[in-house]
């Protein structure tokens, strides 16, 4: 019995409604480990899927999850039902490469503007 109370249900939630999973992991799993696994899983048809782990996160029970924490550290006693299944929200953030670049490309202008009344 305490082998089945060490594995958790997860599915997780897309920003357009869709789901991927649920799959069963064990509650030594670590954040990053479960950003792997959706990387893996990221349905191929949808656009701006992330690239990296770090274009990742997740949020369960309103907590952004740390990628060095176990989902057995992260899980609340509020949202576990014995036997159900645990919903994390998925958010893919936009690369921030290509706004640095464009920032960089573009020579900072010093403007002064006075305005008498």
């Amino acid at each position: 019995m305490a082998g089945v109370q060490d594995q958790l249900e997860i599915k997780f939630r897309l920003t357009d409604g869709s789901d991927i999973g649920p799959r069963s992991f064990p509650a030594a799993t670590s954040v990053a480990n479960l950003k792997e696994s959706i990387l893996a899983q990221w349905p191929k048809e949808k656009d701006n899927g992330p690239r990296t782990v770090k274009d990742v996160k997740l949020i369960s029970a309103g907590k952004i999850l740390e990628n060095n924490r176990t989902v057995g550290e992260c899980r609340s006693p509020l949202c576990d039902i014995p036997g159900g299944v645990t919903t994390m929200h998925v958010v893919v953030q936009p690369p921030s490469v290509e706004k640095e670049k464009k920032a960089a490309s573009q020579p900072q202008q010093n403007k002064c503007v006075c305005v008498i009344l």
